[in-house]
Protein backbone atom coordinates (compact mmCIF):
# COMPACT_ATOMS: atom_id res chain seq x y z
CA UNK A 1 0.00 0.00 0.00
CA UNK A 2 2.78 2.44 1.01
CA UNK A 3 4.77 1.68 -2.16
CA UNK A 4 1.73 2.30 -4.34
CA UNK A 5 1.05 5.62 -2.60
CA UNK A 6 4.65 6.72 -3.15
CA UNK A 7 4.23 6.14 -6.91
CA UNK A 8 1.07 8.24 -7.21
CA UNK A 9 2.75 11.67 -7.49
CA UNK A 10 5.02 10.34 -10.23
CA UNK A 11 2.10 8.76 -12.11
CA UNK A 12 0.09 11.93 -11.73
CA UNK A 13 2.93 14.02 -13.16
CA UNK A 14 3.42 11.57 -16.01
CA UNK A 15 -0.28 11.62 -16.89
CA UNK A 16 -0.32 15.42 -16.81
CA UNK A 17 2.76 15.54 -19.08
CA UNK A 18 1.20 13.31 -21.75
CA UNK A 19 -2.12 15.14 -21.49
CA UNK A 20 -0.31 18.43 -22.10
CA UNK A 21 1.59 16.97 -25.06
CA UNK A 22 -1.63 15.61 -26.61
CA UNK A 23 -3.46 18.91 -26.07
CA UNK A 24 -0.61 20.90 -27.65
CA UNK A 25 -0.43 18.52 -30.62
CA UNK A 26 -4.18 18.70 -31.19
CA UNK A 27 -4.10 22.51 -30.95
CA UNK A 28 -1.26 22.76 -33.48
CA UNK A 29 -2.97 20.35 -35.85
CA UNK A 30 -6.30 22.12 -35.55
CA UNK A 31 -4.77 25.59 -35.93
CA UNK A 32 -2.76 24.47 -38.95
CA UNK A 33 -5.87 23.13 -40.65
CA UNK A 34 -7.76 26.33 -39.91
CA UNK A 35 -5.00 28.46 -41.40
CA UNK A 36 -4.93 26.32 -44.52
CA UNK A 37 -8.71 26.34 -44.75
CA UNK A 38 -8.81 30.12 -45.03
CA UNK A 39 -7.52 29.73 -48.60
CA UNK A 40 -8.16 32.07 -51.49
CA UNK A 41 -11.33 34.14 -51.45
CA UNK A 42 -12.56 33.28 -54.92
CA UNK A 43 -14.60 30.11 -55.33
CA UNK A 44 -17.62 29.03 -57.41
CA UNK A 45 -21.23 27.96 -56.92
CA UNK A 46 -22.11 24.44 -58.11
CA UNK A 47 -25.33 22.42 -58.05
CA UNK A 48 -24.09 18.81 -57.86
CA UNK A 49 -21.22 16.90 -56.22
CA UNK A 50 -19.96 15.55 -59.57
CA UNK A 51 -18.99 19.10 -60.62
CA UNK A 52 -16.04 19.21 -58.20
CA UNK A 53 -13.29 18.46 -60.75
CA UNK A 54 -14.57 21.06 -63.22
CA UNK A 55 -14.77 23.63 -60.44
CA UNK A 56 -11.18 23.11 -59.30
CA UNK A 57 -9.90 23.33 -62.90
CA UNK A 58 -11.57 26.72 -63.27
CA UNK A 59 -10.30 28.11 -59.98
CA UNK A 60 -6.71 26.82 -60.13
CA UNK A 61 -6.21 27.81 -63.79
CA UNK A 62 -5.46 24.14 -64.40
CA UNK A 63 -2.40 24.20 -62.13
CA UNK A 64 -1.69 22.57 -58.77
CA UNK A 65 -2.29 24.84 -55.81
CA UNK A 66 -1.55 24.78 -52.09
CA UNK A 67 -4.48 27.09 -51.32
CA UNK A 68 -7.91 25.94 -50.22
CA UNK A 69 -10.92 26.83 -52.39
CA UNK A 70 -14.56 27.42 -51.50
CA UNK A 71 -17.58 25.86 -53.23
CA UNK A 72 -21.22 26.60 -52.49
CA UNK A 73 -23.48 23.59 -53.07
CA UNK A 74 -27.14 22.88 -52.19
CA UNK A 75 -28.25 19.84 -50.20
CA UNK A 76 -31.94 19.03 -50.61
CA UNK A 77 -34.28 16.50 -49.04
CA UNK A 78 -33.90 14.53 -52.27
CA UNK A 79 -30.22 13.97 -51.42
CA UNK A 80 -30.79 12.22 -48.12
CA UNK A 81 -30.53 8.76 -49.70
CA UNK A 82 -27.18 9.64 -51.32
CA UNK A 83 -24.82 9.23 -48.38
CA UNK A 84 -22.17 7.42 -50.43
CA UNK A 85 -22.17 10.08 -53.17
CA UNK A 86 -21.83 12.92 -50.67
CA UNK A 87 -19.12 11.20 -48.66
CA UNK A 88 -17.15 10.60 -51.85
CA UNK A 89 -17.59 14.29 -52.68
CA UNK A 90 -16.28 15.35 -49.27
CA UNK A 91 -13.37 12.92 -49.47
CA UNK A 92 -12.37 14.22 -52.90
CA UNK A 93 -12.86 17.78 -51.68
CA UNK A 94 -10.36 17.22 -48.89
CA UNK A 95 -7.80 15.86 -51.36
CA UNK A 96 -8.44 18.82 -53.69
CA UNK A 97 -8.33 21.33 -50.79
CA UNK A 98 -11.92 22.41 -51.29
CA UNK A 99 -14.12 23.81 -48.51
CA UNK A 100 -17.82 23.16 -49.12
CA UNK A 101 -20.45 25.70 -48.11
CA UNK A 102 -23.60 23.58 -47.96
CA UNK A 103 -26.93 25.34 -48.50
CA UNK A 104 -29.92 23.52 -47.06
CA UNK A 105 -32.94 23.07 -49.32
CA UNK A 106 -36.22 21.20 -49.12
CA UNK A 107 -37.89 20.10 -52.36
CA UNK A 108 -39.83 21.81 -55.10
CA UNK A 109 -43.62 21.68 -55.02
CA UNK A 110 -44.71 23.13 -58.33
CA UNK A 111 -42.88 26.41 -58.71
CA UNK A 112 -42.19 26.92 -54.99
CA UNK A 113 -39.88 25.39 -52.41
CA UNK A 114 -41.56 23.57 -49.53
CA UNK A 115 -41.39 25.11 -46.05
CA UNK A 116 -39.34 22.73 -43.87
CA UNK A 117 -40.85 21.10 -40.82
CA UNK A 118 -38.79 20.14 -37.78
CA UNK A 119 -38.53 16.50 -38.75
CA UNK A 120 -37.03 17.52 -42.11
CA UNK A 121 -34.64 19.95 -40.45
CA UNK A 122 -33.39 17.22 -38.13
CA UNK A 123 -33.04 14.82 -41.07
CA UNK A 124 -30.88 17.31 -42.98
CA UNK A 125 -28.67 17.95 -39.96
CA UNK A 126 -28.39 14.24 -39.12
CA UNK A 127 -27.27 13.56 -42.70
CA UNK A 128 -24.58 16.25 -42.51
CA UNK A 129 -23.43 15.19 -39.05
CA UNK A 130 -22.69 11.61 -40.13
CA UNK A 131 -20.35 12.68 -42.93
CA UNK A 132 -16.59 13.14 -42.62
CA UNK A 133 -16.06 16.74 -43.74
CA UNK A 134 -12.93 18.05 -45.52
CA UNK A 135 -12.17 20.60 -42.77
CA UNK A 136 -12.91 20.92 -39.04
CA UNK A 137 -15.38 23.77 -39.66
CA UNK A 138 -18.65 22.74 -41.33
CA UNK A 139 -20.27 25.69 -43.10
CA UNK A 140 -24.03 25.50 -43.66
CA UNK A 141 -26.53 27.99 -45.08
CA UNK A 142 -30.06 27.84 -43.68
CA UNK A 143 -32.06 28.01 -46.96
CA UNK A 144 -32.17 30.63 -49.70
CA UNK A 145 -33.58 34.11 -50.49
CA UNK A 146 -36.54 33.69 -48.19
CA UNK A 147 -37.74 37.22 -48.97
CA UNK A 148 -39.14 35.55 -52.12
CA UNK A 149 -42.46 33.77 -51.66
CA UNK A 150 -41.36 31.06 -54.12
CA UNK A 151 -38.50 30.17 -51.80
CA UNK A 152 -40.82 29.71 -48.81
CA UNK A 153 -43.86 27.69 -49.77
CA UNK A 154 -45.51 30.56 -51.63
CA UNK A 155 -45.57 32.85 -48.60
CA UNK A 156 -43.44 35.60 -47.08
CA UNK A 157 -43.10 34.97 -43.36
CA UNK A 158 -40.05 36.50 -41.61
CA UNK A 159 -41.20 35.35 -38.17
CA UNK A 160 -41.53 31.75 -39.31
CA UNK A 161 -38.14 31.81 -41.01
CA UNK A 162 -36.57 33.28 -37.83
CA UNK A 163 -38.01 30.34 -35.89
CA UNK A 164 -36.59 27.84 -38.41
CA UNK A 165 -33.20 29.58 -38.38
CA UNK A 166 -33.00 29.54 -34.58
CA UNK A 167 -34.13 25.91 -34.31
CA UNK A 168 -31.66 24.71 -36.94
CA UNK A 169 -28.82 26.71 -35.43
CA UNK A 170 -29.50 25.37 -31.94
CA UNK A 171 -29.71 21.81 -33.24
CA UNK A 172 -26.49 22.16 -35.23
CA UNK A 173 -24.62 23.56 -32.25
CA UNK A 174 -25.94 20.81 -30.00
CA UNK A 175 -24.32 18.25 -32.33
CA UNK A 176 -20.86 19.40 -31.23
CA UNK A 177 -19.55 19.01 -34.79
CA UNK A 178 -18.25 22.57 -35.29
CA UNK A 179 -21.00 23.72 -37.62
CA UNK A 180 -20.71 27.33 -38.81
CA UNK A 181 -24.15 28.88 -39.37
CA UNK A 182 -24.99 31.25 -42.21
CA UNK A 183 -28.50 32.63 -42.76
CA UNK A 184 -30.41 32.57 -46.02
CA UNK A 185 -29.11 35.37 -48.22
CA UNK A 186 -31.58 38.11 -49.10
CA UNK A 187 -32.40 39.18 -52.63
CA UNK A 188 -31.19 42.75 -52.17
CA UNK A 189 -33.02 43.97 -55.29
CA UNK A 190 -36.44 42.59 -54.34
CA UNK A 191 -39.22 45.18 -53.86
CA UNK A 192 -42.11 45.07 -51.42
CA UNK A 193 -45.06 43.29 -52.99
CA UNK A 194 -47.12 40.12 -52.97
CA UNK A 195 -44.28 37.93 -54.26
CA UNK A 196 -41.26 39.53 -52.56
CA UNK A 197 -40.31 41.69 -49.60
CA UNK A 198 -37.55 44.28 -49.54
CA UNK A 199 -34.50 42.80 -47.81
CA UNK A 200 -34.17 45.13 -44.83
CA UNK A 201 -37.90 45.20 -44.25
CA UNK A 202 -37.68 41.41 -44.02
CA UNK A 203 -34.71 41.50 -41.64
CA UNK A 204 -36.42 44.06 -39.42
CA UNK A 205 -39.49 41.83 -39.17
CA UNK A 206 -37.25 38.92 -38.21
CA UNK A 207 -35.85 41.08 -35.42
CA UNK A 208 -39.33 42.10 -34.30
CA UNK A 209 -40.24 38.42 -33.99
CA UNK A 210 -36.99 37.52 -32.22
CA UNK A 211 -34.69 40.36 -31.05
CA UNK A 212 -31.87 37.83 -30.49
CA UNK A 213 -32.11 36.13 -33.89
CA UNK A 214 -28.73 37.31 -35.14
CA UNK A 215 -27.11 35.41 -32.27
CA UNK A 216 -28.11 32.27 -34.19
CA UNK A 217 -25.61 32.99 -36.96
CA UNK A 218 -21.82 32.92 -37.09
CA UNK A 219 -21.05 34.44 -40.52
CA UNK A 220 -23.21 36.63 -42.74
CA UNK A 221 -24.34 35.41 -46.17
CA UNK A 222 -24.84 37.81 -49.07
CA UNK A 223 -26.06 37.72 -52.66
CA UNK A 224 -24.44 40.91 -53.94
CA UNK A 225 -25.33 41.18 -57.62
CA UNK A 226 -24.60 43.99 -60.14
CA UNK A 227 -28.16 45.19 -60.53
CA UNK A 228 -30.22 46.32 -62.28
CA UNK A 229 -30.50 43.32 -64.56
CA UNK A 230 -27.33 41.57 -63.34
CA UNK A 231 -25.60 43.84 -65.85
CA UNK A 232 -24.38 46.95 -64.06
CA UNK A 233 -20.83 48.20 -63.73
CA UNK A 234 -18.90 46.98 -60.67
CA UNK A 235 -18.10 50.61 -59.84
CA UNK A 236 -21.70 51.23 -58.74
CA UNK A 237 -22.33 51.36 -55.00
CA UNK A 238 -25.32 50.79 -52.76
CA UNK A 239 -27.73 48.03 -51.84
CA UNK A 240 -28.33 46.78 -55.39
CA UNK A 241 -24.68 46.75 -56.42
CA UNK A 242 -21.72 44.40 -56.11
CA UNK A 243 -21.12 46.21 -52.81
CA UNK A 244 -24.53 45.31 -51.40
CA UNK A 245 -22.80 43.29 -48.69
CA UNK A 246 -21.36 46.52 -47.27
CA UNK A 247 -24.87 47.86 -46.69
CA UNK A 248 -25.77 44.61 -44.94
CA UNK A 249 -22.66 44.68 -42.75
CA UNK A 250 -23.40 48.28 -41.75
CA UNK A 251 -26.96 47.28 -40.84
CA UNK A 252 -25.68 44.37 -38.73
CA UNK A 253 -23.21 46.63 -36.97
CA UNK A 254 -26.03 49.03 -36.07
CA UNK A 255 -28.29 46.25 -34.81
CA UNK A 256 -25.77 44.02 -33.03
CA UNK A 257 -22.59 46.06 -32.58
CA UNK A 258 -20.73 43.15 -34.20
CA UNK A 259 -18.43 43.13 -37.20
CA UNK A 260 -19.52 39.98 -39.02
CA UNK A 261 -17.40 38.19 -41.58
CA UNK A 262 -19.28 37.56 -44.82
CA UNK A 263 -19.53 34.92 -47.53
CA UNK A 264 -20.84 36.16 -50.87
CA UNK A 265 -22.34 32.89 -52.04
CA UNK A 266 -23.97 34.28 -55.18
CA UNK A 267 -22.81 37.09 -57.44
CA UNK A 268 -21.85 37.71 -61.06
CA UNK A 269 -23.02 39.04 -64.37
CA UNK A 270 -25.21 37.64 -67.10
CA UNK A 271 -23.81 37.56 -70.60
CA UNK A 272 -25.62 39.95 -72.91
CA UNK A 273 -24.85 42.62 -75.47
CA UNK A 274 -24.03 45.23 -72.82
CA UNK A 275 -21.79 43.05 -70.62
CA UNK A 276 -20.00 40.59 -72.88
CA UNK A 277 -17.07 42.74 -73.96
CA UNK A 278 -16.53 44.10 -70.44
CA UNK A 279 -16.62 40.90 -68.40
CA UNK A 280 -12.86 40.55 -68.03
CA UNK A 281 -12.47 44.12 -66.80
CA UNK A 282 -15.51 43.71 -64.53
CA UNK A 283 -14.06 40.61 -62.88
CA UNK A 284 -10.64 42.25 -62.63
CA UNK A 285 -12.12 45.27 -60.87
CA UNK A 286 -14.14 43.06 -58.52
CA UNK A 287 -11.09 40.99 -57.58
CA UNK A 288 -8.95 44.06 -56.95
CA UNK A 289 -11.39 46.49 -55.36
CA UNK A 290 -14.47 44.66 -54.03
CA UNK A 291 -13.74 41.05 -53.15
CA UNK A 292 -10.56 42.18 -51.38
CA UNK A 293 -12.70 43.66 -48.58
CA UNK A 294 -11.21 42.55 -45.22
CA UNK A 295 -14.50 41.08 -43.94
CA UNK A 296 -15.00 38.84 -46.98
CA UNK A 297 -14.02 35.21 -46.42
CA UNK A 298 -15.26 33.69 -49.67
CA UNK A 299 -16.93 34.66 -52.96
CA UNK A 300 -18.63 31.95 -55.03
CA UNK A 301 -20.00 33.38 -58.30
CA UNK A 302 -23.16 31.83 -59.69
CA UNK A 303 -23.02 29.39 -61.58
CA UNK A 304 -20.56 26.76 -62.85
CA UNK A 305 -23.17 24.74 -64.80
CA UNK A 306 -26.45 26.46 -65.67
CA UNK A 307 -26.93 25.32 -69.26
CA UNK A 308 -29.46 24.21 -70.33
CA UNK A 309 -31.96 25.94 -68.08
CA UNK A 310 -32.98 29.34 -66.74
CA UNK A 311 -29.42 30.18 -65.65
CA UNK A 312 -27.82 29.79 -69.06
CA UNK A 313 -26.77 33.45 -69.15
CA UNK A 314 -24.74 32.97 -65.94
CA UNK A 315 -23.06 29.66 -66.74
CA UNK A 316 -19.29 29.14 -66.84
CA UNK A 317 -19.58 25.83 -68.72
CA UNK A 318 -22.05 25.24 -71.55
CA UNK A 319 -24.19 22.13 -72.04
CA UNK A 320 -21.26 20.45 -73.81
CA UNK A 321 -18.97 21.18 -70.84
CA UNK A 322 -17.05 23.76 -72.86
CA UNK A 323 -15.83 27.06 -71.34
CA UNK A 324 -18.11 30.04 -71.96
CA UNK A 325 -17.36 33.74 -72.23
CA UNK A 326 -17.80 33.90 -68.43
CA UNK A 327 -15.23 31.18 -67.86
CA UNK A 328 -12.58 32.75 -70.08
CA UNK A 329 -13.17 36.25 -68.70
CA UNK A 330 -12.82 35.11 -65.09
CA UNK A 331 -9.68 33.10 -65.76
CA UNK A 332 -8.04 35.99 -67.59
CA UNK A 333 -8.91 38.30 -64.71
CA UNK A 334 -7.51 35.80 -62.18
CA UNK A 335 -4.28 35.50 -64.15
CA UNK A 336 -4.00 39.28 -64.40
CA UNK A 337 -4.57 39.85 -60.68
CA UNK A 338 -2.47 36.86 -59.66
CA UNK A 339 -5.27 35.07 -57.77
Amino acid sequence: MTARLQKLPFLSSLMFFWFAVFTLFFHILHTSTQVQAQGQVLGIHILNPYELDDATRLLTLGKSSDEWLYLTIPLSLNDLDKTKEWQEFFTKAQAAKVIPIVRLATKAEGDTWKIPNRRELVSLMTFLSQLEWPTPERHIIIFNEVNHAKEWGGSINPAEYAEVLEFTSNWARSEGKNFVILPAAMDLAAPNGSATMEAFTYLNKMLEANPEIFNAIDIWNSHSYPNPGFSASPTRVGQNSMRGFEVELKYLKQKTNKDYLVFITETGWIVNASTQRYLESYYTYALQHIWSHPQIVAVTPFLLRGDPGPFKAFTFLDEDSQPTVQYRALQRAMAKVGT
